[in-house]
C-alpha cells in the first residue's frame, strides 16, 4: 500500500470573481522512500494541492469540494485540527517556498528549530536543544552551537533554507514536503541542498514530493512526475520516460523551454499565450489555446489514461494513436 494516496482532489476558491478550480480532480500516490516530482508553470496547482493535503488552505475563500487523501491509511482531508496537528511536523514535514519569509523574524533559531521536538516528542528543552545543533550541522551550517542562537537576520538566504530544512527533518519525518525550496537560490547552493535532502532521504528512508518548475532539477532528483496544468495532471509516469518520450504537448512545450537544450546562440523557445481563467470552466484539454496540435477533438471531455510503461497521460490525440511528439 503506497505511504500517500491522494484520490480525486478538488480545492476550489470562492471569490467575488467567481469560484477558482485550483485543483481540479488530481490522484497521485507515493511509496515509502520514494521522490516524486510535481512541475509545471506558475498557478499550475502545485502548492495548492500540497497545502490542501495538509490542511493549510486560508477557509474560506478556499475550500476542498471532494476527495481523500490517505496517508498510511489515514484520510488527512476528514481529520480534526487536532488530529492533523499530531501528524503535520512529525510524521509529515514540509520546506516552504519562501525561506526569507518562512522564518519569524523575532525569534531565535534555536527556539523554531526545537519546537517541534518539544510539542511533539515532549523531549527536554536541553536535549532538544542538542539535537537541533546537531540538526544544524547535519545540513551544513558552521559553528551550529554559536549560530543556534541567532535571529533569522543574521542567515543569507541559502543559510536559512538550510534551516528550514533542519527544521523539517529534526522529528524525522516519513514524508517531505519540498515546496520550491531552492527557487531563490543561486546554482551552488542548490546542488548543495538537493545533495543534502538526497543524503537525508537515503540515510532515513523518507519519501520526498518534490514541487519545482526546474525541470532539470526534478530530472536529477525523482524517480516519478507528475506534470501539472490549470489544476490538474496532464501527464504521469517514470522520470526517464516522461523526459524522453513526452506523451502532451504541454510536457513537450516545457522540455523545449529548458536553456541548455537550446542550440547555442538560437532565440530562447517560449510557450505561446498564457494559462487559461480557471475561474471559467473548461470542458476539455485546457491546453487547447496555446497547443500547435489541437484539433477540435481536443476541446471534449478528456481524462487521465495510462497508455504505456506506467506513463499516464490526458492528450486525447495521443491516447488515440493520432499524434506522436
Amino acid at each position: 500500500m503506497p505511504l500517500l494516496q491522494v484520490k480525486n482532489l478538488r480545492t476550489y476558491f470562492h471569490t467575488r470573481n467567481g469560484v477558482v478550480r485550483a485543483v481540479d480532480d488530481v490522484s497521485f500516490d507515493i511509496e515509502k522512500g520514494e521522490t516524486l516530482g510535481i512541475v509545471g508553470e506558475s498557478g499550475s496547482g502545485k502548492s495548492v494541492t500540497s497545502y490542501s493535503i495538509l490542511g493549510l488552505i486560508p477557509q474560506p475563500p478556499g475550500r476542498i469540494e471532494s476527495g481523500a487523501a490517505l496517508f498510511d491509511g489515514v484520510d488527512l482531508l476528514k481529520c480534526t485540527p487536532a488530529e492533523l496537528n499530531q501528524i503535520r511536523g512529525k510524521r509529515i514535514a514540509m520546506i516552504f517556498q519562501d525561506p526569507m519569509t518562512s522564518l519569524n523574524p523575532y525569534m531565535r533559531i534555536e527556539d523554531q528549530l526545537i519546537e517541534p521536538l518539544l510539542i511533539h516528542e515532549r523531549t527536554e528543552r536541553r536535549r532538544a536543544v542538542a539535537l537541533g545543533i546537531q540538526a544544524l550541522k547535519d545540513v551544513g551550517i558552521q559553528d551550529a552551537a554559536q549560530r543556534i542562537r541567532s535571529y533569522p537576520h543574521e542567515f543569507s538566504g541559502g543559510m536559512r533554507q538550510r534551516v528550514m530544512i533542519a527544521m523539517a527533518l529534526i522529528t524525522k519525518p516519513d514524508l517531505l514536503i519540498a515546496d520550491e525550496p531552492t527557487t531563490a537560490l543561486d546554482v551552488t547552493v542548490q546542488a548543495q541542498i538537493i545533495e543534502l535532502v538526497k543524503r537525508m532521504q537515503a540515510e532515513r528512508g523518507m519519501a520526498v514530493i518534490w514541487i519545482s518548475h526546474d525541470l532539470g532539477v526534478v530530472a536529477g532528483l525523482c524517480q516519478r512526475v507528475n506534470v501539472m496544468y490549470a489544476g490538474r495532471i496532464v501527464e504521469s509516469g517514470p522520470t526517464d520516460r516522461i523526459y524522453r518520450t513526452p506523451k502532451h504537448p504541454y510536457n513537450r512545450a516545457l522540455q523545449k523551454s529548458i536553456p541548455a537544450l537550446q542550440p547555442k546562440g538560437a532565440e530562447l523557445y517560449t510557450i505561446a499565450g498564457m494559462p487559461p481563467d480557471l475561474s471559467k470552466p473548461v470542458a476539455g484539454c485546457a491546453f487547447v489555446p496555446r497547443c500547435e496540435f489541437a484539433q477540435d477533438i481536443c476541446r471534449a471531455p478528456v481524462e487521465l489514461k495510462t497508455i504505456e510503461s506506467g506513463q499516464a497521460t490526458a492528450c486525447v490525440r495521443v491516447q488515440n494513436g493520432e499524434l506522436k511528439l
